[in-house]
């Protein structure tokens, strides 16, 4: 199985697109993860994907009408020829009968599109807790997952120690992987590779490995990894000054460099 590292586009918005894509390219990404693009950067848009040779993961955000908007999305998304389509879909105040009726909405949307769809692990969201989430994949067979536990962490704060079984079914459904490191008191640590972080990291590391493994064994023949850390915001600022205290781009790269160091193992 091999691994595609893919780059999002979220916190690069103030650069041109072309510099964008230049950037992800020249860094050896495999492709860019990203909402679709407005009507007037579409076809720019679809030239540096072919220009570049970028896969393309497309994101959509349901709101309102949620069904009518994921169809709406999909539909348009699909026209993209994306690799996946990652969903936020649902809300968290739902009910669950209203969320149930959503999600096997979307497993026939789904099934029309002919391109995997996951749904992702995010607060907000109906699957924003390990026991939401566990319901929901116990009662919709085939439902499949973006897994960003960072939002997890937050949620539960703690390292998810206690969620032993919820966190198996997670993993065995999970089909795309956000490599961001969360931690008890928030969804981004401020660099994954400083020693305080050292064991959110090593939790997060391990549930991608089993995420990696559980692909493997089901006969995957790929899995998409976006390391997701997100700028200010989600990236930490000095006070008074809203300067970020890491640079986000070098983040992500150490991401992509850490994936790649742990790959051989994870793959084992």
């Amino acid at each position: 199985m091999k691994l595609k590292i893919f780059k999002a586009l979220w916190g690069m918005e103030h650069l041109p697109l072309e510099q964008q894509f230049k950037m992800i390219s020249d860094a050896g990404y495999s492709g860019i993860e990203s909402g679709m693009p407005d009507q007037a950067s579409e076809q720019l848009f679809r030239q540096l994907l072919a220009k570049h040779g970028l896969e393309f993961s497309a994101m959509v955000f349901t709101d309102g009408d949620h069904k009518e908007s994921f169809k709406r999305q999909v539909e348009r998304a699909v026209t993209f020829s994306p690799v996946l389509i990652n969903a936020h879909s649902a809300r968290d105040d739902m009910s669950y009968e209203d969320q149930l009726d959503f999600y096997r909405f979307s497993m026939d949307i789904e099934q029309a599109s002919g391109i995997p769809i996951a749904h992702e692990t995010h607060r907000g969201r109906a699957m924003y807790t390990p026991w939401t989430t566990e319901r929901l994949l116990k009662d919709i067979p085939g439902l499949s997952l973006c897994a960003d536990f960072s939002h997890w962490c937050v949620v539960c704060e703690s390292l998810l120690e206690n969620q032993g079984e919820r966190m198996k079914l997670a993993i065995d459904r999970t089909i795309h992987v956000h490599t961001r490191v969360g931690y008890q008191e928030g969804p981004q640590v401020n660099h994954p590779a400083a020693p305080e972080h050292a064991a959110a990291l090593a939790a997060h590391s391990a549930w991608w490995r089993d995420i990696v493994r559980s692909r493997r064994d089901q006969g995957a023949k790929s899995l998409i990894i976006v390391p997701e850390f997100g700028p200010p915001g989600y990236l930490q600022t000095l006070p008074f000054t809203n300067q970020p205290v890491s640079d986000l781009w070098e983040v992500c790269l150490w991401m992509k460099g850490y994936v790649e160091s742990q790959s051989k193992e994870w793959l084992a």
